[in-house]
């Protein structure tokens, strides 16, 4: 866990250099059970297209599952079309579209 905040995260290694990471956490649901929200999946340029990223979303959600999560989500913007790739391989688009209210 990182800073004991509820925030938890993975690195991917190879021969020894960190290559990727995820950070992921869990929040209540009102209609469901928690849910495990992938905050952040990150994969050096050189890796990338090798499995660090599927071997790190699976890594999430095999822990998503030891914890009885609901499900296991996460957003990508529409333009990342090399990731959406791989997300469309493991993972199904529900249409959402997010919108950001300005706080400040």
């Amino acid at each position: 866990m990182l800073k004991g905040d509820g925030i938890y995260g993975f690195g991917a290694h190879l021969q020894g250099n960190l290559v990727g990471i995820a950070h992921y956490l869990f929040h209540r649901t009102v209609w469901m059970g928690d849910d495990c929200y992938l905050q952040d999946l990150f994969v050096d340029e050189a890796c990338r297209g090798h499995g660090v990223a599927r071997a790190l979303i699976e890594r999430v959600a095999q822990t998503a599952r030891e914890r009885n999560a609901s499900r296991l989500y996460w957003q990508t913007r529409h333009d990342n079309t090399k990731a959406r790739m791989l997300y469309d391989k493991v993972a199904h688009h529900r249409g959402f579209i997010r919108y950001d209210y300005p706080l400040g």
